[in-house]
C-alpha cells in the first residue's frame, strides 16, 4: 500500500511533517518520505486531509472485569478490587465464561473504535482467565499482551516469615507462562520476598502493582519494614504500575532498575487516591507509559486519559506541560515499556496507525498537533484505525 500526501506524527519525537508519503509492506512501514513511485498492483489512497499518528499503546487494562462497570463506586479501593476479597474477585468468580466472555469483547472492540492498537491486560483467574482472554481475542485484530497470574496470595503472617511459594504451585505456573506473555503480579503485600525472587526467575514478562494507594505503602512498612517499592523490585520486573504514592527513593530505584512506569490516573482519581507526580518521575528518570486499568472503573479511552493527566498535572504543579510529552506516554513510550516495534512511526516499525480528521468540527483549524490529539482529539475524529498495515476500523 502507498499512502499520498499525508500529515504524520512521524518518529520517537512525534515530528509534524506536513506532507508527505508512506509506504507499507508486509505489515511494516518500508518507507516514509515525499514522492514515493508506486509499484504495479499496488494500491494507492490519497490521505490528503488527514493526520496519521501512531496507534495508541494501553500499557494497563483489567478487561475481565467489563462485566462490573460502576459497581460499588463508593466503596474503599480494597472493597472495590482486593484480589482475594474485593467485590471484583466475586463478580468474576459468580459470572459464566459466556457473558465474561462477552463484556470483555466489547471492551476490545470499544479499544479500537478508541484508535487503541496494543493492550496489556493483567489477566486474573489463572490458566482459565488466561484462556478466556485468547478466545475472546481469536477474532480480534487488536494485538494483546497478557500477563498472567496464578491464584495464589499469601497473608500477612505468611510474608513475615517469608514463606516459599508451594511446591503444589510450581506445575501450575508453569502451564500458566506457556499461554501467556509473562506476570502481572497483584502487588508486594500478597506475596514474600522469597515468593517474588521466585516468580523473579521465570524467563517472560514480568510487571507487578505498587505504591497505589496510602494504605498499601503504609501496609508494606508495617508488615516488613520496607518499603512496597523496593519489596516488588524483588520481582524483577520490567515495569510498575501506578507508583501514586512512591517516594523520591523509590522513583530513582525504579528508573534504575526497570524500564519504567505505568500510570493509570483516571482510575487513582476514581479511587480518591491521588495523582501519579508524573513531573517527579520524569526528573527521576522514569519512562512513563499510560494505561486505563480497569474497566469497572473506566473507559478504556486512551484520548480521555490524557487530556486528564495533562490538565491536573499543569493544575498541581501550575507550570505548562508540552503536550507532546503526554503524546509520548500513549504511544512511543508503550513500545520502549514492552520492547516491541510499535508506538511509533518510523521504517521498519508495525504499522498501526490512526487516521485523524484533521477537519473535524473539534480540530480544524489544528494550529498544534500534539495538543490538539491530547485534548481535543475523540473518537469522533477518527476516520479509520490501522493495525499490521490493515485498516481494521473505519475508511480511508
Amino acid at each position: 500500500m502507498l499512502i499520498k500526501n499525508a500529515s504524520v506524527l512521524l518518529g520517537k519525537e512525534l515530528q509534524y511533517i506536513e506532507n508527505t508519503n508512506i509506504k507499507i509492506q508486509n505489515q511494516r512501514f518500508k518507507r516514509i518520505q515525499q514522492n514515493i513511485g508506486a509499484s504495479s498492483n499496488e494500491e494507492v489512497v490519497d490521505c490528503r486531509g488527514l493526520l496519521i499518528i501512531p496507534g495508541f499503546v494501553n500499557c494497563h487494562t483489567h478487561i475481565g472485569d467489563s462485566i462490573g462497570k460502576d459497581i460499588t463506586l463508593n466503596s474503599s479501593v480494597d472493597n472495590r478490587i482486593h484480589p482475594v476479597f474485593g467485590a471484583k474477585t466475586k463478580i468474576l468468580n459468580g459470572t459464566n465464561k459466556d457473558t465474561l466472555e462477552a463484556f470483555m469483547t466489547h471492551s476490545c472492540i470499544s479499544m479500537i473504535q478508541k484508535g487503541i492498537t496494543t493492550f496489556v491486560d493483567f489477566r486474573e483467574g489463572g490458566l482459565d482467565g488466561i484462556l478466556i482472554l485468547k478466545n475472546v481475542l481469536r477474532n480480534l485484530p487488536i494485538r494483546s499482551v497478557i500477563l498472567g497470574r496464578i491464584d495464589y496470595y499469601q497473608n500477612h503472617n505468611e510474608i513475615k516469615k517469608n514463606s516459599l511459594l508451594p511446591k503444589s504451585k510450581f506445575q501450575e505456573l508453569e502451564d500458566l507462562l506457556k499461554k501467556c506473555d509473562g506476570l502481572g503480579i497483584s502487588g508486594a503485600n500478597e506475596n514474600s520476598t522469597a515468593v517474588l525472587q521466585q516468580y523473579s526467575k521465570t524467563p517472560k514478562m514480568r510487571a507487578i502493582h505498587s505504591s497505589e494507594t496510602k494504605q498499601s505503602v503504609s501496609t508494606s512498612k508495617k508488615i516488613t519494614g520496607k518499603s512496597e517499592t523496593i519489596r516488588a523490585l524483588n520481582l524483577k520486573p520490567h515495569f510498575l504500575v501506578h507508583m501514586t504514592h512512591a517516594s523520591q527513593g523509590d522513583l530513582h530505584a525504579a528508573a534504575k532498575r526497570t524500564r519504567g512506569i505505568v500510570v493509570c490516573p483516571r482510575a487513582n482519581a476514581s479511587l480518591a487516591e491521588g495523582i501519579p507526580d508524573i513531573e517527579l518521575m520524569k526528573k527521576s528518570g522514569c519512562t512513563i507509559g499510560l494505561g486505563t486499568d480497569n474497566v469497572m472503573i473506566n473507559s478504556p479511552d486512551m484520548f480521555r486519559e490524557m487530556d486528564y493527566l495533562w490538565k491536573v498535572t499543569m493544575g498541581l504543579h501550575k507550570k505548562r506541560i508540552n503536550p507532546k510529552e503526554i503524546l509520548k506516554m500513549a504511544t512511543v513510550n508503550g513500545g520502549i515499556l514492552l520492547k516491541k516495534d510499535i508506538g511509533l512511526i518510523e521504517n521498519g516499525k508495525l504499522a498501526d496507525c490512526i487516521f485523524i480528521d484533521k477537519h473535524s468540527l473539534d480540530l480544524e483549524p489544528m494550529h498544534s498537533p500534539h495538543a490538539a490529539i491530547v485534548h481535543r482529539a475523540s473518537q469522533s475524529t477518527i476516520r479509520a484505525v490501522m493495525i499490521g498495515g490493515k485498516i481494521i476500523h473505519g475508511k480511508i
